[in-house]
């Protein structure tokens, strides 16, 4: 049993790298702009499919697995992978068009809650307060860095973009919580799914968007956000969500805008301020109380 519980804390730990690398999300984003969505969408998720498929081709060289058995997945597999991914950017980046910034990111960092809740439905899975009490906590944090402590109202005008947004929370959270019900499906299934959402985002790309070329700069961030936010923090939190601590990584995961907020202030795209402090407070509590539930799991 003792191996067991390591293995699920080291498996939460890896699943936690995947908000640190989603915190390089926005600035990266930045250094990508004015591309539009859906090109960009197309263009990270194919580094990030390249990537892995060249991992498959060495491996299948060694005579290990080979590359067209990889795409033999479960049906579920495809629909739960492909959906997530795919329709997460599409709901995400139609909130950020047709509703306030602050309003709609706010809206979707409901997330992180909602997999700690709902993951007390899930078998072998139990809820305790101090699962949701360190969600709360770290809703506020995130609350405060979005909003930048000015507050925020929500417009009927918006209406789209709010649902946008809360569809958004939910599907990221679904598929998450879907995830952890596929165990049996390795985690390099994550890499078919990005190639699949790279053809969809391109397919979407020429019916709604006009193609703007990319500069060096752009290439960089592209390069950049398919190695990392759109490439391995995907295969990293699909290992974590299906063989760690589920709620835990919920509520770690509001580090992700705790970590943003501070690499744009580095960067000198944003100033420091008390927000950030008790922002700060608030999400590393919140983490701190899910890991001690953990830790104290483990002892037991």
């Amino acid at each position: 049993m003792t191996g067991e519980r390591s293995a699920r804390l080291r498996a939460t730990f890896i699943g936690a790298v995947a908000p640190l690398l989603w915190a390089a999300l926005a600035l990266l984003t930045t250094y990508a702009q004015p591309l539009p969505a859906f090109e960009l969408v197309a263009m990270t998720f194919a580094v990030a499919f390249l990537l892995v498929l060249g991992k498959w081709v060495v491996e299948a060289a060694r005579g290990g697995t080979s590359v067209a058995s990889r795409f033999r997945l479960p049906v579920r597999a495809w629909v739960t992978g492909v959906g997530g991914l795919f329709l997460y950017h599409v709901f995400y980046f139609n909130a950020l068009a047709r509703a306030p910034a602050v309003e709609a990111s706010l809206i979707c960092y409901l997330w992180p809650l909602l997999i700690v809740l709902f993951s007390a439905f899930l078998p072998g899975e139990r809820l305790k307060p101090v699962h949701i009490l360190g969600g709360l906590c770290g809703l506020a944090g995130a609350g405060l860095l979005v909003t930048k402590g000015q507050g925020f109202g929500f417009e009927p005008a918006y209406a789209l973009g709010y649902l946008a947004a809360l569809a958004c929370a939910f599907t990221w959270s679904i598929y998450s919580l879907l995830n952890r019900r596929m165990a049996a499906v390795p985690s390099d299934a994550v890499g078919v799914y990005c190639g699949v959402t790279a053809l969809l985002g391109l397919a979407c790309h020429l019916i709604f968007e006009t193609w703007v070329t990319p500069t060096i700069g752009n290439a960089a961030a592209i390069l950049l956000l398919g190695i990392g936010p759109v490439g391995a923090a995907f295969f990293v939190w699909d290992h974590g969500v299906k063989r760690g601590d589920i709620q835990a990584l919920g509520s770690l995961a509001y580090a992700s805008p705790l970590i943003s907020t501070l690499l744009l202030i580095l960067a000198g795209r944003a100033a420091p301020s008390w927000v950030l402090a008790a922002g700060a407070l608030l999400i590393v509590g919140g983490a701190a109380l899910a890991a001690g539930g953990l830790f104290a799991r483990r002892s037991r």
